[in-house]
């Protein structure tokens, strides 16, 4: 184990019994469990807001979640000496929700619908920083893949990577443009700045653990307070990925989480519109130009080439949800 790991563990007052490396991370078998030990690139505020959240959480019932776990001075965050922080977190031993697994994925929605539902109160704690209403977003994502045409446009020699997203830029270039559009001329849609929840902020199956039948969830790093359609859209828009937009898997999620969570009429506008928005795109192009160009990894090309093939199949997922849920264009 790293010495670096062991002597920030001595800040802590736990009784250390054995060490071993995680991916990125030190685990300890404690005399409070098994925890984790691992950088925390945030700010020391939003640390604060999150250990707020979770202490929240669990007074309210919701149990099967991690804790931050204070060091002998009361602080959430440990610093080393050269200056990087580093949070001790509760571990949960188990494996990741299968998203092959049709009823742990709904199950996983369920326990989402519970999280939000127990947030939905006006005594949320403070919020340390800013969120993008989605109108911001749209816009945010739009003018960065501006950036992304022009570099391109401007390179002589191409890969076969550059050359593909050239080829389909333009399709969803217009599609993102109308869908932020429709979106911000919906006469039904008043975004408020005051949010309704606190979302987890990363809700996927990577953090999502089932330890037996008990399903946990860790890594609140990103929790935000916004609409609970944050974390529905992102864990239906990767189910949905990958079951090529198969319109049975969309609506069973969706059934789930409503059964303890029911949504409002704007609620399904926006999650229409969050999934009409082409943002596996934008992501593949951003992350292309915000890396380095000189190597572009085969996977990418890849990527790209499964969204713009599942395009038929993800028009015919939204044009039945539209049909379902009575959304206004």
């Amino acid at each position: 184990m790293n010495d670096r790991y062991v002597s920030l563990l001595e800040n802590y007052d736990v009784e250390v019994l054995r060490t071993w490396k995680g991916r990125g991370s030190a685990l300890c078998e404690t005399n409070l469990g098994i925890l984790i030990l691992k950088e925390y690139a945030g700010h020391k505020e939003k640390c604060a807001f999150q250990d707020e959240v979770l202490r929240m959480l669990q007074k309210r019932g919701l149990l099967n979640i991690e804790s931050i776990i204070r060091n002998k001075e009361g602080e959430l965050l440990t610093v080393d000496t050269d200056g990087t922080c580093y949070i001790l977190k509760s571990y949960f031993e188990g494996r990741e929700c299968n998203v092959r697994d049709p009823e742990e994925c709904r199950s996983a929605m369920r326990t989402l619908a519970k999280l939000h539902r127990i947030c939905a109160t006006d005594e949320l704690p403070e919020y340390p920083g800013s969120f993008y209403t989605v109108n911001q977003e749209f816009e945010k994502h739009n003018r960065e893949l501006r950036r992304v045409k022009k570099f391109l446009r401007e390179k002589s020699q191409k890969t076969d990577f550059e050359i593909y997203l050239m080829q389909c830029y333009d399709y969803f270039f217009r599609l993102a443009l109308r869908t932020a559009e429709e979106y911000g001329k919906l006469p039904s849609i008043r975004e408020s700045k005051k949010p309704v929840t606190v979302c987890h902020g990363d809700f996927q199956h990577h953090n999502l653990i089932f330890e037996g039948e008990t399903l946990c969830i860790i890594n609140f790093e990103k929790c935000i307070p916004d609409s609970p359609v944050r974390d529905i859209y992102l864990f239906m828009r990767k189910l949905l990925e990958k079951s090529n937009w198969e319109k049975e898997t969309g609506f069973r999620l969706l059934d789930a989480y409503e059964k303890e969570n029911e949504l409002t009429e704007g609620e399904h506008t926006e999650l229409y519109y969050r999934l009409a928005y082409p943002e596996k795109f934008w992501k593949i192009s951003n992350f292309y130009y915000n890396t380095g160009k000189a190597w572009i990894p085969g996977k990418n090309l890849e990527k790209l080439e499964k969204i713009h093939l599942q395009e038929k199949e993800k028009i015919e997922f939204l044009q039945a949800f539209k049909k379902k849920y009575d959304i206004l264009i």
